[in-house]
């Protein structure tokens, strides 16, 4: 990349406005539209192009339309993005799942990594709970769909987020300060300060966010008082940055910050009811409802309308309310040095640590049945880069090298416990049979007593070295060839610190001594031995082995490639067609049942061969963008994770594959109206073949269906019409509506070894709305907006699940219903 182009692109970026969808190609995507010609100048594959030219599928959004939509963190990035979804479930710090063209990663285990990347100011977030900080002060965020391994450092086998923070301005002083109220008592206040030090030289940026607000579920325990909320916030953050430029061309950028949350998450509402269960326990003495103490809940499964109706209610049923506190800070240094007239060094390190500690009731249920009172995860990662880049061949070859490392450590604590109301429960599984507390009466030892330390931990290190080139074969006509080879090693595994499970042990003395009646002796081993909170390395039974300890090592390399031919037919109409073979790294399943019975506790890469064609047009002296892509995806040892109700299952599935297109168009019919549309569809499933021979029903009864979450139409619409309202202030108006189709909410489509779905697995298809208006100063000194997001206030299902312990019940974790405000924004 010249440097005289990098200085245009530059100069382009700072006089970005309303930021539409785009495609784009790599990890440095800078998305700022020229402001006379609506160009959009990008640094595809690292260097400085327009938009249209590189021949990859990319969303990039700057700041001002992220405040448009509503959008305040990567959650939020569906309202901007079609291709891209997200979800979230039991806890704050390790649930978090993110799909790119209907594929993700399941997450509820660390042990798991996303097949979704991703990169803060260039440096890799192995977690997507570590990058869920507020987006303040951003210069862009780009959603890079398909794998994009030879550029990017590690494990995007779907895609990637790249997330780029506004750096210092050498060369004056500014700022903006930004105030928000809204309802569930929304107080958001966010701010930066731009100062030069040396003039044209050195300067410094402070950026702070603050965000506070009120629970969105109620939450009722089994008599049906209220003992807190769920997803109330209460979070801020601060960054520092030191950016320097000298004259001879080298770049340096210094950032450090620092955030800290207070969060409510995430308690589940049930939508079905075991009446049987339930009924028994009410016989046996339990609370009305069972300890469900929920207004309304579906007894008959596929009842629809009733399942709505419990959403719609946003009332939990637990014995307390979910907490997580969670606590990071991170360090990221880039350098860039000319080392010749074409040629360039760029040094990218960081290091981040993460530190959550969490409580929650376990059983969603108001019974007092099984909690845990502590979760602590550290996750520490050091990562750096190096790559050389330049021109050659009079500009008509792009070329670049590089090496890439990382270094993670993983470690985490977990106190489980059984509450006084487990006997009861464990009663009403038995049918009423043995009373209202058999395991008790069966083992001599109330499980009420029981307790549990797990500790589970994992090393990490991966390098990897890279090639990027293009070449211009002939005029218009652009071959590119990646490579990059990828070495994984981890170790891992899990130590139980403490137990306290009498009941256990008199399980397997009252077993062996025939004092349990047959048709009670799986179920008196199983529940008194429950999963998380059973003895490890305990005297197995001959048919019911316990959790073992276990630390074992992991390792895989692979070689990562692309090829791609891009064809620019008379301007401004660029065709391309590309192949890339992407991989996620294989690792350990860091939970308590990962080596029972002598099971292998590790699980294969994850592969993935995509194929894409694209065409991408500019029209009517660019006052119309049209860009489609066709995409074809196959992976192989496709990761999963299940939860069966009772525990965490891992396993790779032989065969998953996505196929689709997406269409963007962006329309600019004058200077002050601006409207965007964009259509995915997706078929991401699971192939009636997807075994690949295997045996497991966990695997066979995916095979034929789609993916969790993966909708197969995707519509937005929005417009941004704003103009001068006469010789002192301007005005806006913008409005966006997202419409998906129907989607699976479940890890399983089909109860196990049957063709019976699941109760309650879709969720309908719906459409989500959200406007904004605003006026302020010309100069944009101030501005007044009115703002509401989801406004017909339609409340959906992210993830539906087995209730822990709780028979043929269903729960679902359920997404933002209607949010609405007023801001003030200044600048300086």
């Amino acid at each position: 990349m010249t440097r005289k182009f990098a200085a245009y692109a530059a100069g382009l970026m700072a006089c970005s406005s309303f930021t539409a969808p785009a495609f784009a190609q790599s990890n440095e995507t800078v998305a700022a539209p020229d402001e006379d010609e609506g160009v959009i100048i990008v640094t595809a594959t690292r260097r400085a192009q327009d938009i249209q030219d590189v021949p990859i599928a990319v969303t990039a959004v700057g700041q001002e339309q992220l405040d448009k939509q509503g959008v305040v963190n990567v959650q939020n990035i569906t309202q901007v993005s079609p291709s891209f979804s997200t979800s979230n479930a039991q806890i704050a710090s390790g649930s978090v799942v993110l799909r790119i063209r209907g594929v993700g990663t399941t997450s509820n285990n660390i042990g798991f990594e996303s097949a979704v990347g991703i990169f803060v100011d260039g440096a890799y977030q192995s977690r997507p709970g570590v990058a869920l900080s507020e987006f303040v002060d951003i210069e862009r965020v780009e959603v890079l769909r398909g794998p994009q391994g030879t550029l990017f450092g590690r494990n995007t086998s779907a895609g990637a987020l790249n997330i780029t923070t506004n750096k210092p301005d050498v060369t004056a002083f500014g700022g903006f300060a930004n105030a928000t109220y809204g309802n569930f008592d929304l107080i958001n206040v966010q701010g930066a300060i731009n100062a030069p030090l040396v003039e044209d030289t050195l300067a410094v940026r402070l950026t702070g966010a603050y965000r506070q607000r009120d629970g969105i579920v109620d939450i009722v325990d089994a008599n049906g008082a209220n003992v807190g909320q769920s997803g109330t916030v209460d979070q801020f953050l601060i960054r520092g940055q030191l950016g320097y430029e000298s004259e001879g061309g080298a770049t340096a950028r210094l950032i450090f910050d620092y955030s800290e949350s207070e969060n409510q998450c995430c308690a589940a509402v049930e939508l079905l009811a075991d009446s049987g269960l339930e009924g028994a326990i009410v016989g046996l003495g339990g609370p009305s409802r069972a300890g469900m103490a929920a207004p309304t809940v579906a007894t008959t499964p596929f009842d629809t309308s009733t399942a709505q109706d419990v959403l719609d209610n946003r009332v939990a049923t637990a014995n307390r309310a979910p907490l997580a506190n969670v606590e990071q800070y991170g360090i990221t240094a880039q350098f860039d040095f000319p080392i010749g007239d074409t040629v360039d060094l760029v040094l990218i390190g960081s290091y981040r640590d993460f530190s959550a500690s969490e409580n929650y009731d376990s059983d969603f249920s108001g019974l007092d049945v099984f909690d845990v009172d502590r979760l602590d995860t550290e996750i520490q990662t050091f990562t750096a880069e190096a790559r050389v880049q330049g021109e050659s061949l009079g500009g008509r070859l792009n070329w670049m090298v590089g090496g890439f490392y990382s270094d993670e450590t993983i470690d985490a604590e977990i106190d489980f416990a059984l509450g006084a109301d487990y006997d009861l429960l464990v009663g009403g599984i038995f049918g009423g049979a043995v009373g209202p507390a058999p395991l008790a009466l069966l083992t001599g030892s109330s499980p009420s007593l029981t307790t549990a330390t797990n500790q589970y931990f994992q090393s990490a290190e991966s390098y990897s070295f890279f090639t990027h080139n293009s070449l211009e074969l002939t005029d218009g006509l652009i071959a590119t060839i990646g490579l990059r080879y990828s070495d994984e090693s981890k170790n891992g595994g899990f130590n139980q610190l403490a137990s306290n499970n009498p009941a256990c042990d008199g399980a397997f003395a009252a077993v062996g001594a025939g004092a349990v009646p047959g048709a009670l002796v799986g179920g008196t081993l199983a529940l008194s031995c429950f999963a998380f909170v059973a003895p490890a390395n305990g005297a197995d039974g001959e048919f019911f082995p316990l959790p073992r300890e276990f630390d074992v090592p992991f390792s895989d390399s692979e070689l990562i490639y692309t090829g791609k031919l891009s064809y620019e037919f008379d301007a401004p109409v660029t065709a391309y067609l590309s192949f890339t073979h992407g991989y996620k790294a294989g690792g350990i399943n860091l939970d308590i049942t990962a080596n029972t019975g002598g099971a292998d506790p590790t699980f294969l890469s994850e592969e993935v061969d995509a194929y894409e064609f694209g065409v991408k047009a500019q029209l009517f002296d660019r006052a119309v963008t049209a860009n489609l892509a066709v995409f074809h995806e196959e992976f192989s040892d496709f990761q999963v994770l299940e939860f069966t109700g009772a525990q965490f299952t891992t396993f790779n599935v032989a065969s998953a594959k996505s196929t689709g297109f997406e269409l963007e168009t962006v329309i600019r019919p004058d200077d002050n109206l601006t409207v965007n549309a964009a259509l995915t569809y997706t078929d991401a499933r699971y192939p009636s073949d997807c075994d690949g021979g295997q045996v497991s029903l966990n695997v066979t009864t995916l095979c034929g269906n789609s993916l969790t979450n993966a909708p197969k139409v995707v519509a937005i619409m929005g417009f941004n019409y704003d103009r001068d309202i006469g010789n002192s202030l301007r005005g806006f108006l913008s409005g966006q509506a997202r419409m998906e189709s129907d989607r699976r909410t479940s890890t399983q489509a089909l109860f196990l070894g049957t063709t019976n779905p699941v109760p309650f697995d879709v969720q309908d298809g719906n459409t989500k709305v959200n406007l904004r208006a605003g006026i302020g100063s010309i100069d944009e000194t101030w501005t007044l907006e009115v703002w509401g997001n989801n406004i017909t206030d339609v409340v959906t299902r992210g993830v539906t699940f087995n209730t822990v312990l709780r028979g043929s019940s269903r729960s679902a974790f359920i997404q933002e219903p209607a949010t609405y405000g007023v801001t003030l924004r200044t600048q300086f």
